[in-house]
């Protein structure tokens, strides 16, 4: 058994102009095929420069997209392939970023033992990034 307190983590970089290509050659079917309402919601700017309706910001989106890989990474997943969705980077009122799972994901996490996640994105000129820990109770199983 894995004492309580025990880490994962997971780390990814995406290049942004990969994730502007997948935008500009599939578009809506592409974003919300990986994306929640909320993240597209969250990666959208106004002309006013606040959040809102106006374009997506790809690099932001891509930042979310390295956060979902790590959040992969640190659930470890053996022959499943999960939904993309169903790892949301819910962006909070204060700016920061947390972590929340739905269906599969959800299951995973409870099954493993990880019941709390930390996130930090990052992403410059070229390339988005992220680092995902997860925090494992003594429930977790299949340690070797």
């Amino acid at each position: 058994m894995t004492p309580p307190g025990t880490l994962r983590v997971g780390v990814d970089l995406v290049a942004i102009d990969d994730v502007a290509e997948s935008v500009r050659h599939f578009g809506d079917r592409y974003v919300t095929r990986v994306y929640t309402p909320h993240e597209i919601e969250s990666c959208r700017h106004r002309a006013d420069g606040r959040d809102g309706s106006g374009a997506l910001a790809v690099a932001s989106l891509a930042a979310r997209f390295a956060a979902k890989e790590a959040v992969i990474k640190v659930l470890r997943p053996v022959e499943v392939q999960l939904d993309w969705r169903s790892i949301e980077i819910h962006r909070m009122t204060g700016g920061w970023c947390e972590i929340r799972l739905s269906g599969q994901a959800a299951a995973m996490a409870a099954e493993v033992g990880i019941d709390e996640f930390s996130v930090s994105l990052t992403h410059e000129t070229s390339v988005a990034a992220a680092v995902v820990v997860g925090r494992c109770s003594s429930r977790e199983q299949g340690v070797e």
